[in-house]
C-alpha cells in the first residue's frame, strides 16, 4: 500500500463520518451512507440509533500503550460519529484486561450478560482472545480485533470473531523477506512464551528455514536475559528476531548490546511501541520492528492529536476502522447482536488501513507487513516489506 493511497483512504473515511445521519429516522437496508460499498443487510430499525458496543483489552499493565492506542483511535470514532449524528445515543464501554487471559476471563460474563452491548473492539491480545472466543461465539456477539493476531484464532469455528490485521502466518514470511533481502546469515529466534510470542517465533522459525542458527524461550515478567544473551553470541547469530512484547524487548537489547552483541535486532508489533525505545534507550537504536499494521497519515495523526492529546500509535488506526465497522452496522438499522453479527461477516468496506472484507473464519483479506526502522530515539516511519 502505498502512501499517497492511505492518505486517500483517510480523507475519504474521514468524510464519511460527516456525513448526516441517514439510518436514524429512516428503515435500515439500502445503501451506505458512508459510500463504503456493501456491508451486510440492515434491518428496520424504526429511526432506533441507540447502542452499546465494547472495548476488550489492557488499559493498565505492562502493554497497556497497545491498548490505549486502539481505545483511543476507537474514541476518534465514536466522536466523528456523534458530531455528525447528534440524535444518536452511542456509548463505548471500557474492559480492561490487563493483557491477561484469567481477567480477561473474569470480565466476558459481565460483558455478554449486558444485552445492550451489540459488539466489540477487541480482544486485543491473542492469549485473552483464545481464552473468551467461545463465549462470545456462543452469546452470538460480535468481536473485531485490532491487534490479535495468532493464527490458530480463526480455526476454532466462532462465527463471531473477525481481525483486520494480518495474523503471525502473514507476518513470519515477510521477516523472513526481510532479513533474506538484507543478506541475513544466521538469525537466532527468541519468544517470551505468551499465545502472541509462541505463535509468531514458530512462524518466524518455520519461514526461515536453515537460516535459524538457535532459539529461546523466555517468560514475560523476566528481567534477566543473561542466558539468551549467551546463546546468542555463542551461535554467531548475525540477527536476532523476538517474538513477544515491548517491556521484555527493551529489556532484552539492552542486555545484548552490553553482552557484545552488535548484529541487527528485530522484534513484531508487540515492540512496536514508544515504550520499547524508552526501555531500551540507545540500544534501541538500529532495531526494526515489523507489523501488518498501518502507519497513521498526516490528516489521521492531526485528528487523532486534536482527540487524544498524543499521537497515534500501534493500532490506532485499526482500532478507529474497527469501531467504524460496527458505527456504520448502526447507520444501517442493525441494532441488535444477531443483525450486527451478519453485517460484520458480510462486511466489505474501505477503511483507513486497508480495504476490509472478511473470509468464513474472520480472517481479513488483504495484508500488508510493514518494517518499521529505529533511529535518533525514536521509531520511524513504516514502508512495506515487498
Amino acid at each position: 500500500m502505498s502512501r499517497s493511497t492511505t492518505l486517500w483512504r483517510t480523507a475519504a473515511l474521514l468524510a464519511a463520518s460527516g456525513i448526516a445521519l441517514a439510518a436514524c429516522g429512516t428503515t435500515g437496508g439500502g445503501d451506505d451512507p458512508a459510500g463504503n460499498g456493501d456491508g451486510g443487510g440492515g434491518n428496520d430499525a424504526g429511526g432506533d440509533c441507540s447502542a452499546v458496543f465494547a472495548y476488550v483489552g489492557p488499559l493498565t499493565g505492562p502493554a497497556a500503550n497497545l491498548g490505549i492506542n486502539i481505545v483511543n483511535g476507537s474514541t476518534l470514532a465514536l466522536e466523528q460519529f456523534l458530531e455528525a449524528n447528534p440524535d444518536c445515543e452511542v456509548t463505548l464501554e471500557r474492559f480492561d484486561t490487563q493483557g491477561d487471559p484469567a481477567q480477561a476471563t473474569s470480565l466476558v460474563g459481565e460483558i455478554v450478560g449486558n444485552d445492550d452491548i451489540i459488539g466489540v473492539v477487541g480482544p486485543t491480545f491473542s492469549g485473552e482472545t483464545a481464552a473468551t472466543g467461545e463465549v462470545f461465539a456462543q452469546a452470538g456477539l460480535v468481536t473485531v480485533s485490532p491487534s490479535a493476531t495468532n493464527p490458530a484464532l480463526t480455526t476454532n469455528g466462532w462465527d463471531t470473531f473477525h481481525r483486520i490485521i494480518g495474523n503471525d502466518d502473514t507476518q513470519a514470511p515477510a521477516v523472513a523477506t526481510y532479513l533474506e533481502n538484507i543478506g541475513a546469515e544466521g538469525v537466532f529466534v527468541i519468544d517470551d512464551a505468551s499465545e502472541y510470542g509462541a505463535g509468531l517465533g514458530g512462524g518466524v522459525v518455520d519461514a526461515l528455514g536453515d537460516l535459524v542458527v538457535g532459539t529461546e524461550t523466555i517468560q514475560v515478567g523476566d528481567t534477566d536475559f543473561g542466558p539468551a544473551v549467551t546463546a546468542v553470541n555463542a551461535s554467531g547469530a548475525d540477527a536476532v528476531y523476538f517474538a513477544g512484547y515491548y517491556a521484555e524487548a527493551g529489556a532484552l537489547v539492552s542486555q545484548l548490546r552490553s553482552g557484545g552483541y552488535d548484529g541487527l535486532f528485530m522484534s513484531g508489533d508487540g515492540t512496536l511501541d514508544p515504550g520499547f525505545v524508552e526501555a531500551a534507550g540507545a540500544a534501541a537504536d538500529g532495531a526494526v520492528l515489523t507489523c501488518p499494521c498501518a502507519p497513521a497519515d498526516e490528516e489521521f495523526s492531526a485528528a487523532y492529536e486534536e482527540s487524544a492529546g498524543q499521537e497515534p500509535g500501534t493500532y490506532s488506526t485499526e482500532g478507529f476502522d474497527a469501531l467504524n465497522i460496527l458505527l456504520q452496522g448502526l447507520l444501517e438499522g442493525n441494532t441488535d447482536r444477531a443483525s450486527m453479527l451478519e453485517w460484520v461477516n458480510s462486511y466489505d468496506a474501505e477503511g483507513i488501513t486497508k480495504h476490509i472484507k472478511f473470509d468464513e473464519t474472520g480472517e481479513v483479506a488483504e495484508v500488508v507487513v510493514y518494517a518499521y526502522p529505529v533511529s535518533d530515539g525514536a521509531i520511524q516511519l513504516g514502508e512495506p516489506i515487498e
